[in-house]
């Protein structure tokens, strides 16, 4: 169904409900959601107005309606057939493996939205984060190639940054770890580039290991400021250790990162930095739809590499959440006055 200028799209950008009179009857729409996830909406008719009451169980009925349906797509491909408006090559369902299970996720200090949009052929482009008690994890890497070969590749490197963080690695380590997998078992020359990121959730200090990536942009109090990472060899090509730099994330910033797909289709039809400092506004899970859908039109659906994007937002430890009826935005002080 179209949504451009639809109430569904309202229900789905704000994360309200709405209520929408038809000729009969009255619908309420409310966005089915966990931990800013956005699963869908769900529609119920009535033959009058719903009162406040109504609304409210609504609200709680949908937010539990969001993990039933993550529970149940574990035990079927019903889900992912409704997904799909054209048929996955092999590498391409090996690519969308790779992600992680929800593209969006929300907790106290911070939100997290990524959004892979694949080329005809698919490249080796992927995302990934992790948040546990005291860090949250970030990555966003760049496979060598295209088709399965690629896939292939972006396998190996995901599965051994997951391996490796999930024994609480560092940044460095992963970067380490996966270098030695690459260079270990493909080609002399396949390479993968990729910025693996660690942030302490106690005071938003993040450790950068920048692996022969594009630089991140970073927004803060409404401009862009610049990151100074050290560029280093992309994994599978390095000889010595990698080593980490440090950026520390002030309440209110946001972080993006992409794969050269975006860079090279967006250059010349959109500024990346003049569109994340007018859309300050927007949810994380937004901007990154929002860049995917320049690039399909730009290219017409034939995206010749993978583009893929990361948006981070930090509000500080002291940032509330409240996901009943939809993903709450709420912010710190500090957040609010940009």
């Amino acid at each position: 169904m179209p949504l451009p200028g639809t109430a569904h799209e309202r229900v789905l950008l704000t994360q309200t409900s709405e209520v929408v009179r038809l000729r009969d009857d009255w619908v309420v729409l409310v966005p089915v959601t966990e931990r800013g996830d956005a699963i869908g909406i769900l529609e119920v008719s009535f033959e009058r107005e719903p009162d406040t009451a109504t609304m409210a169980q609504l609200a709680v009925a949908a937010h539990l309606w969001a993990y039933a349906l993550i529970a149940a797509r574990r035990h079927t491909d019903l889900f992912e057939w409704a997904q799909r408006d054209v048929p996955f090559s092999v590498s391409a369902e090996i690519q969308r493996r790779l992600l992680p299970a929800a593209y969006t996720a929300e907790a106290g200090p911070l939100t997290v939205a990524g959004w892979l949009e694949p080329s005809h052929d698919v490249g080796g482009d992927t995302f990934d984060y992790s948040l546990d008690r005291d860090y949250l994890y970030l990555s966003i890497t760049d496979a060598m190639g295209h088709d399965t070969a690629a896939a292939l590749l972006a396998s190996l490197t995901v599965g051994t940054l997951r391996n490796r963080r999930r024994a609480s690695a560092t940044p460095t380590e992963q970067a380490d770890a996966a270098n030695e997998a690459v260079g270990t078992n493909t080609a002399a020359v396949q390479f993968v580039t990729g910025l693996l990121i660690r942030v302490r959730l106690a005071d938003g200090t993040a450790e950068v290991v920048n692996a022969g990536h594009p630089a991140p942009f970073l927004v803060r109090r409404g401009a862009i400021v610049p990151v100074d990472l050290t560029i280093q060899i992309p994994l599978g090509l390095a000889t010595g250790p990698y080593s980490a730099d440090t950026l520390t994330f002030a309440p209110g910033d946001r972080l993006l990162l992409v794969t050269d797909g975006f860079l090279e289709t967006l250059a010349e039809r959109l500024d990346i930095e003049e569109f994340l400092t007018a859309s300050l506004d927007r949810h994380p899970r937004q901007i990154v739809h929002e860049l995917a859908s320049e690039v399909r039109e730009i290219t017409g659906g034939q995206l010749r590499d993978d583009a893929t994007s990361l948006c981070f937002d930090w509000y500080g430890p002291g940032g509330k959440r409240n996901a009943t009826g939809g993903a709450s935005r709420a912010r710190t002080t500090e957040t609010a006055a940009l």
